[in-house]
């Protein structure tokens, strides 16, 4: 089992830098490439709960688990939400439970599965943390049917 960093990062940043002091390309190579934040939520107005459902962003490339227009994101879609360590701590709730952002914002440590601990981008796809190949777009879907598509998302 691989435990370092690719060569163009520091190893074993995620355990050493605080997110605020990553550079950009750390800061993207934490993504285990799991897709859940691309997944359409519903938020309880009332108790604050979120909900994650299957239905997914249509930009998401349902094989890959990546966005299809990362670099153009936010103007195809201005309601993404972009990660960034200014935004972390208000938006940490609804991130994936296993999202190494989330973890990492918690004190917590990567699973093993993630990339950066075992070496490879598929891993997170073995492990069965990824949305690859059970989601269903946004624009087949029609918004007040989202409620239809809610899963467990597992700790």
């Amino acid at each position: 089992m691989k435990h370092d960093a690719p060569p163009s990062l520091r190893p074993r940043f995620w355990e050493r830098v605080p997110l605020d002091r990553m550079t950009a390309a750390e800061w993207e190579a934490l993504c285990d490439g799991c897709g859940k934040c691309c997944l359409n939520k519903l938020e309880d107005p009332d108790t604050g709960e979120v909900a994650f459902t299957r239905v997914a962003c249509r930009l998401l490339d349902d094989h890959s688990c990546r966005c299809g227009q990362y670099a153009i994101r936010k103007q195809l879609v201005p309601e993404c939400v972009v990660l960034s360590p200014e935004a972390l701590p208000k938006i940490a709730y609804w991130l994936p439970r296993t999202c190494a952002y989330r973890l990492l914002h918690e004190g917590r440590p990567l699973a093993d599965w993630h990339p950066l601990i075992s070496g490879d981008p598929e891993s997170v796809h073995r492990a069965g943390v990824s949305v690859r190949g059970w989601t269903v777009p946004e624009y087949a879907v029609p918004e007040e049917e989202w409620e239809d598509h809610i899963i467990d998302e597992e700790p």
